[in-house]
This record gives structure tokens, sequence and C-alpha cells, in this order.
């Protein structure tokens, strides 16, 4: 008898079996990372880029993420994760998923892209297949620059085991006294100063069979294991062998017991360069047992927690083979372009001599959208604060900065601003994971010119990207804005997709006066006009714009439609949300480039859902979310995804675009992304992502569709509209 089918009532949406786990479904991501490296479509230098990112990816993984599982199998936590699984299994799932990715990536590296780096004249060449000419430089090298910087540290019993650095590489020495014939235990580090890779001088530079080379040089490690005679004179080196730990990088903070939270922080950076607990030992194949488990011993760590690997460690550093200068190797330069309402502003230096027009002018006319790193940033966010800094109509610039570069020039705007008489503010977020330290420096240098520097509200980091410039015009005050997708910062512009609105409404200027009053103040702002604010509304407003699109339609046969592009989806609510729209026939598609912990396509569930992900040369960063509102769309972009920490512990804030040509460009962008063919991968229900291109080349009843790639037709749309294309 057929099994009668169930009713919505019947159908627990909160049952794990609905959620991919978060962990795992990051190890999915940083897997389509991996297979970019493996793309031989691409040029060989930027699959090198592809396999460093995967490793530097996995480094911040087991810091964070590896080290907060281990937090609460020793608390002894007993929540479960949404997919039901404890913080153990957790662990246990990741080892068992991360250990064949890691070898592949090893694998590849030595036997596809080392050898393909040689046939392209780039050498990273083994210590012991040089010649005496080119191990004499090195001998020399090494006696002049990186002899003063060693410090062989013994291990014995008046020598205890010394502290190894977050993410530094290691010699572990073994060598024999002569005399007494004992075996001795030495550790050698790595020193992060100097190059990983030590290029030979162009006139040695040839591989071991004569033939010359565009570049040749050695691993660091190789060329100190080979003088370590030096380190321990009179001693018989017996073997060496690399190692690289990783550990617990988590800020300890108790906000509320702090008086001052830019010391408080200070004082955790420090903790941290010593570091926590030891989260991962990455060891080379062939280090003897004896070692490895004295390793293992002295630095506190399981066997679940050691990963072996087949040649080089720490494979993060290949990045810096994109500094050589072989344009041939990598993507075709991308320069970005000045938006076609903004050209007529001249560059900053020598602005336009029609005076009545300005930055200030152009959003008067009409809100302006910008899509980076297709459009300039330079040209217009940074335009934007710079002219606001120096025109005297301006009376006041209020900021949030979570990240920025490591020379700002938006900061340097803004200490002009505030050197020029302007009231500036800016709430600099200290907490901001790996740019605490670079953030303090810049809020010590806004203070010092008199900026109000504020650092965010008690147990929230402001991830918020937002900018408001108050210009008096006339009898009447006159406030601009952006929000933005994205940092402000002007490097991170040029590799991230993301997003950005100018507008000067009165609806969405007084909404951001609440807000920076709320980050700065003790306002206690619990309604919006426009913005959906985290922890406020945003939550929320999210579900009920969900919900909406669940409402019946006058014409029935117009099913409610989300298009949601951003970079993780976790929340459950949300999650649930959506599978309740899905079963009531809402058809939603959604661009999550990370984390996606919903199933989607499952039967009665979710067959109404379809995930893709675009992995491609920029790292798509852009938040959008498109509803169709019975025909009265909706179109949103700022700065949070669809995850707790978005919509609850932190300060974001997302705007709807009004703008009805920018509404318009909004969802072509997300219509092309979703056409994306070359860097799109499909979320399968098991959970587990195909190629969009590999898929439709194995169904031989499908016609080949041309090649559509969403970041190369952007490039191309950017180029038309300044006509250079």
């Amino acid at each position: 008898m057929p099994r009668a089918k169930k009713t919505p009532l019947e159908i627990n949406l909160s049952d794990p079996q609905y959620y991919f786990n978060r962990e795992l479904s990051w190890l999915e991501f940083n897997y389509r990372v991996l297979q970019e490296a493996c793309n031989e479509n691409s040029p060989l230098l930027e699959r090198l880029k592809f396999l460093a990112i995967f490793s530097s990816n996995l480094d911040e993984f087991f810091m964070v993420r590896v080290a907060a599982l281990k937090q609460q199998v020793e608390a002894k936590v007993s929540k479960l994760s949404p997919d039901g699984l404890t913080a153990q299994e957790q662990l246990e799932a990741v080892s068992q998923r991360l250990r064949p990715l890691v070898a592949k990536q090893h694998q590849h590296f030595e036997q596809e892209i080392r050898p393909l780096l040689t046939q392209a004249s780039i050498h990273i060449l083994d210590y012991i297949d040089l010649n005496q000419e080119q191990r004499a430089y090195l001998q020399a090298y090494f006696e002049q620059q990186i002899f003063p910087v060693l410090t062989p540290l013994a291990v014995d019993p008046g020598h205890p085991f010394p502290h190894i650095s977050n993410l530094s590489l290691n010699l572990a020495v073994v060598v024999k006294n002569p005399e007494t014939d004992e075996e001795l235990f030495a550790r050698v580090k790595v020193p992060k100063v100097l190059p990983r890779f030590l290029p030979l001088p162009e006139e040695l530079s040839f591989t071991p069979n004569g033939v010359p080379a565009k570049w040749a040089g050695v691993p660091l490690e190789q060329a100190i294991a080979h003088n370590l005679e030096s380190l321990f004179p009179g001693m018989n080196i017996q073997e060496y062998y690399p190692f690289r730990i990783t550990r617990d990088s988590a800020l300890e903070l108790e906000e509320d017991e702090a008086e001052d939270l830019l010391e408080a922080i200070e004082q955790e950076l420090r903790k941290r360069r010593v570091g926590g607990s030891t989260v991962r030992l990455e060891i080379q194949s062939q280090t003897p047992e004896t070692v490895r488990r004295r390793l293992m011993r002295e630095l506190e760590v399981r066997e679940s927690d050691v990963y072996e690997t087949e040649g080089l460690l720490g494979l993060g550093s290949l990045m810096s083979f994109l500094a050589l200068p072989m344009p041939e190797l990598k993507d075709r330069p991308w320069k970005s372009v000045i938006p076609p309402r903004l050209q007529k502003l001249g560059s900053f230096n020598s602005p336009t001599p029609e005076s009545d027009f300005d930055f200030f002018a152009a959003i008067r006319e009409q809100d302006l959208l910008v899509h980076h790193p297709y459009h300039s940033f330079s040209s217009t966010v940074l335009r934007f604060i710079n002219d606001a800094s120096r025109d005297p109509e301006v009376l006041a610039i209020k900021m949030t900065l979570y990240r920025t570069s490591g020379d700002s020039p938006i900061v340097n705007a803004l200490i002009a601003a505030a050197e020029n008489g302007k009231q500036v503010a800016v709430l600099v977020e200290l907490k901001a994971r790996f740019d605490e330290e670079n953030n303090i420096y810049w809020a010590r240098r806004l203070e010092r010119v008199g900026v109000h520097v504020v650092y965010g509200l008690t147990g929230l980091k402001t991830h918020s990207k937002v900018v408001m410039v108050v210009r008096q015009e006339g009898d009447r005050i006159r406030r601009y804005v952006h929000i933005g997708t994205g940092n402000y910062n002007p490097k991170t512009a040029r590799l991230y997709t993301d997003m950005g609105l100018f507008s000067c409404r009165e609806d969405l200027a007084a909404d951001l006066t609440d807000l920076f009053n709320y980050l700065t103040g003790y306002s206690r702002q619990r309604s919006y006009r426009q913005l959906l604010v985290a922890p406020v509304n945003m939550r929320d407003r999210t579900v009920a714009l969900i919900r909406r699109e669940m409402e019946p339609t006058q014409d029935r046969s117009i099913p409610g439609r989300i298009i949601a592009k951003m970079n993780s989806l976790v929340d459950p609510q949300i999650i649930a949300t959506l599978y309740e729209a899905s079963r009531s026939g809402v058809q939603i598609d959604l661009i999550v480039r990370g984390m996606c912990c919903l199933r989607p396509q499952v039967p009665e569930i979710s067959e109404n859902i379809r995930v893709i992900s675009i992995v491609g040369r920029f790292l798509e960063h852009s938040r959008i979310y498109y509803f169709h509102n019975q025909g009265e769309e909706e179109i949103y972009i700022g700065s949070a995804d669809w995850m707790p920490r978005n919509l609850d512990r932190r300060v974001e804030a997302i705007t709807p675009v009004k703008d009805p040509d920018l509404a318009k460009e909004l969802q072509e962008i997300l219509g092309i992304t979703l056409a994306d063919n070359c860097q799109a991968w499909e979320l399968q229900s098991d959970g587990s992502y195909k190629k969009r291109g590999d898929t439709l080349a194995e169904d031989e009843t499908v016609a080949a569709d041309p090649q559509t790639n969403s970041q190369t037709i952007f490039m191309q749309m950017a180029l038309q509209s300044v006509g250079l294309n």
C-alpha cells in the first residue's frame, strides 16, 4: 500500500536530518577553493594562489573553529549542533573529511603544480640537488643573513621544551655527542623575518641539468637544515625533521569587566602571540615514530591532532610567487572603472571646473550604486570621504571601521577632516578577528588628532559598513550616506565583489543618525524607517519578508520568489522559514559562497530551493536579497549574512534599494550570477557540490550552453559602460 503523503504538521523542520554541519560545509567550501588549483584552464600562478589560499584558510579554521570544538569537548558541553552532532563527533567528522583533502593538496602540488612550475622556468629546488657553486652561495648567505637570526634551543633536563609559537615552522633536530655517544634533541625555529623561498642570484639560477631559469631557489628550512653544523659545533648531526603547529587564537575577553576595552584587547593580543593550546601538529610522513611521539608529548596533542604530509609544510607561503614579474602566468590585469555618472568629476587632485557639480551633486541627482571591483573604490568610496574631508560645507563625518588596509587612505582622509575642523566620529571595531592590532593602531592615530573614537557596544561586534556626511547647504542641513556590503579597505576592494549605495534620502539619513546614536551613546532605538538593523529588528524583519512570499496572490499561478546572495547560510530559524516557504510553493534561489547548512532539493521539504556557490577570480562577498512581494519587488543590500552571529551578536545594517533603475541593476546582477556555468557549483541534497559545467557535460541530452562566466561578464559590462569595450 503506498505511503500516505505527510501533512505539514507531521514534518518537524528542526529535524537534524534537514541540516548540514557547518564545519563540514566550510570544508566543502575550501574543497572548492582547492579545485580551482586543479583547474587546467586557469593561469599557473593563479592555480598556485588557490593552493596557498586553501592552506591559509585551513590555518584560520583550526585556530578558530577546531579550537572552539575542542574547548566544548573539554568543558563537556552537551549541546548538539543543528545537525545533531556533539562537539566530539564534529571533530571526528572534520578529521575524516579533511585528511584526504590535505593529502590531495600536497599530492597536487608535488605531482602537478611543481612540474608545471619547472616547465615555466620556476624551479623550487631541493638543496641536495644543488651544485657546488649554488651551495657555496647559499652557505655564504646562511652565514651572513640567516645564522645571526637563529636560536637553537636544546631540550634536556636542564632545558625544558621551548614554547613553539603559532603557525611557526620548525626543525626537530637530533644530534649526538661524540664523546658520550648520547643522542640529544633540539629545536630550531625557521624565522618568519626571512623569505620562505630563498632565490638564487641570476647567474646561478639554473637547474641541475644546467638549464637557465627565470627563478630558482630553495626552501629556507632546507638551507638551515644543511648548515646545522654551524649551530651545533662539535656535535654530530643525526637527523632533522620539519614540523609546524597551529594554536587556539581566540581572544578571551570579559568585556563587562574591562574598564578600558582598548587596553584589555592589547593585553589579550599579547597572550595570543604566546598562543593558546596546540590544536594541530603538521609533520612530514617520513618523521620517525620516536620524534613524532616526543613532539606529541611535549605539545600535548593527540593522534587525531597530527596531520602527516608529503613534501613541504606550510604551503600558504607559496603566495609569494605571485609577486614574480611573469604576467603570462597570471590573470589578465583588471583596472576598475569610474562609474559613468562620476566621470565628469575629474580627478581628486584636479577637480572639474564645473563648480556646481561635485560628488554630492551626483548623489542629489539620483542614488548611486557601485559594484566593486568592477567600479573603482578609490574613485567612489574613497573619493566621497576625501571630498567630504576638504569640503568647507561639510560639518561632520561619521563612520564605522571594521577592517581597513595597513596604509589606510580612508583613515588619512578622516585625519585630514579632523584637522580641517570638521567633527569626525569613528567606531573602530577592536574585535575584528586577526585585525585587532591594526585597528588599535588606527584608533590611537585618530584619537591623537581629535577624532571621536568609540569601540562599539559590550557583547557585540560592529560589522556594519556605513558612512554619513553632514553638510550645510544654504539654510538647510543635508545628510549623505554610504551603506555597503564590504569593508572600507582599498586593497580588498580590488579582490572582493561588493556593493555600495550612496544616497541622501531623508529616511535613510534619519535611520543612520539613529544608528550612530545607538553606537556612540545610550540610545535604545528599537525601530527604523528603512534599515534592517541587527540585533534590533533584522531577524524578525527577515523572517517576515520570507513569510510574506508565502501569502497567496490574486493570480494563483504566480508563486512567491526569493533570491538571496550571501557568504554563509547557517541560522536554523532562517533555514526552517525557507523550508516553510519552499513547501508553500515559493521558488528560492540561493547564492551562498561558503557555508550552507540548508539541505536543498529534499522532497516535501526543499524541492523548490536551489543553491549555488561561485568560486572565481574575485572573492564573492556582496550580500543581496530579493523578494518578489506580489509584483511590488523589494531588493536589499548590506553587511549581514544569514548566520546567528550576524543576526544576534553583531551590529549590522541592510538597506532597501528604492531607486527603480538601481533595483533593476541589482536584479540583473543576480540573474547573471544565477546563469553562471563556468564558476558555479551546485549544492546537492547529500551535501556534495558539482561544478555546473561538469554537470551539463555529463548530460548528453542537454545542448551545450554558451559559457557564462559572471565575473567576466561584469568586467565587460563595466568597460562597456564607459565606452572601453
